[in-house]
């Protein structure tokens, strides 16, 4: 019986001398499932509507794991690793992408800030769609067009990131290693983002500048794409925000005259070398009341030396606006609605769903320039 005793009280002992390891250390399991049923004029060739299942406006479905262990001294070895798919047909959103938003491993310092290794958004994704973004970074064509030209170079692959914050002030920056041999340079991306806040003020401003190479549908090896913006917030009161900003991008790769294009939008001839994109946005959220959110967005584009469909560089402008209704069940599940109009002429005109031409057969004339779309959906997270 003594022995019997004193093994129990060895193996309680043992268990309390080890719990404090264990309780140093998490893995969390994390997601969120979010489908719409939404409904759009002209989003089709010749000017046919469209009604179907589809992502929602602002999040696509995702689950990720990430964890922290405590070092010591306040430093933490962290992961993350997240995965995005398609709920409506249970695909990959990027084929061959298991972890296709972020994988990465790293070193976290309460006074230092952390240092982070692997794929991982930009500094100017991150800011711009945790804070002064009003649709964070929008999934549809009319709710994020200002983004389609540089959204590939939004997750970075091969990239070191430093993040931390100093009395208001935040300093997001990376690096991203373009492994292509005998060439430092190409493939690689360089960003930093410097975010004050200050009461209810917050105030950024950001660069990011990606060489790409022709294996990504460049020009010309190594050419450039740069992106710059400055962009604000204002915490008017508890339920109303206020957003503002401007995005300057300029292509040297040719790559932003395709990636513009609408599904169904006629095939450019060609492809700028020198395309500069200036963009105006604001925006607003309003909680109406506790489970009631509205966010209203609108967008003014100005393209310069961009393609236009005869093979020619011209201009064009493109706008639109958005109201998206949030009403949330509780803080993991909401309904939300949301309508969206857009317009556009010049270079942005061969951005919209084009006409079918009959001698040929191709999609290769401009159709009706403008979209309206209306969706309603379900996000649930856990």
């Amino acid at each position: 019986m003594k022995k019997i005793v004193s093994c129990s009280s060895v193996a309680a002992l043992l268990a309390v001398a080890v719990s404090p390891a264990f309780a140093q250390s998490s893995v969390t399991l994390y997601g969120l499932v979010d489908t719409a049923i939404r409904y759009q004029t002209n989003a089709a060739p010749n000017g046919k509507d469209l009604i179907g299942m589809t992502v929602g406006p602002e999040t696509n479905s995702r689950w990720g794991l990430k964890g922290t262990e405590d070092l010591g001294g306040g430093l933490s070895a962290v992961f993350h690793l997240e995965s995005q798919f398609d709920a409506f047909n249970g695909k990959l959103s990027s084929p061959n992408e298991l972890f296709g938003r972020q994988a990465y491993v790293g070193l976290s310092s309460d006074k230092a800030g952390s240092v982070t290794f692997g794929r991982q958004y930009s500094p100017l994704y991150d800011t711009m769609g945790d804070v002064f973004d009003p649709l964070t970074v929008g999934d549809y064509w009319q709710d994020s067009w200002m983004w389609n030209g540089i959204g590939p170079y939004l997750e970075v692959n091969n990239s070191v990131k430093y993040k931390a914050t100093f009395n208001g002030l935040t300093i997001d920056a990376i690096y991203g290693f373009g492994n292509n041999a005998g060439s430092v340079g190409l493939g690689s991306t360089y960003g930093v983002e410097l975010t004050y806040a200050v009461g209810p003020a917050s105030l950024d401003t950001g660069f990011q500048q990606t060489s790409v190479s022709t294996a990504e549908g460049s020009l010309t090896t190594g050419a450039k794409i740069n992106m710059v913006h400055v962009s604000g917030a204002y915490q008017v009161t508890p339920a109303i925000r206020l957003l503002a900003g401007w995005l300057h991008a300029q292509d040297q790769s040719g790559t932003t005259d395709a990636n513009m294009q609408q599904a169904g939008a006629p095939t450019l001839p060609g492809a700028s070398p020198n395309r500069i994109d200036d963009t105006l946005y604001v925006g607003a959220n309003w909680q109406a009341t506790r489970p009631l959110l509205f966010t209203f967005a609108g967008y003014y584009g100005h393209a310069r030396n961009a393609e236009l469909l005869d093979g020619a560089l011209g201009s064009g402008i493109n706008y639109s606006a958005t109201v998206l209704a949030e009403y949330s069940f509780t803080k993991r599940t909401e309904v939300y609605a949301t309508v969206d109009f857009a317009r556009g002429n010049g270079a942005f005109a061969a951005d919209y769903p084009g006409t079918t031409n009959t001698n040929t057969g191709d999609v290769d004339k401009i159709g009706r320039t403008n979209n309206v779309g209306a969706a309603i959906g379900l996000r649930t997270m856990f």
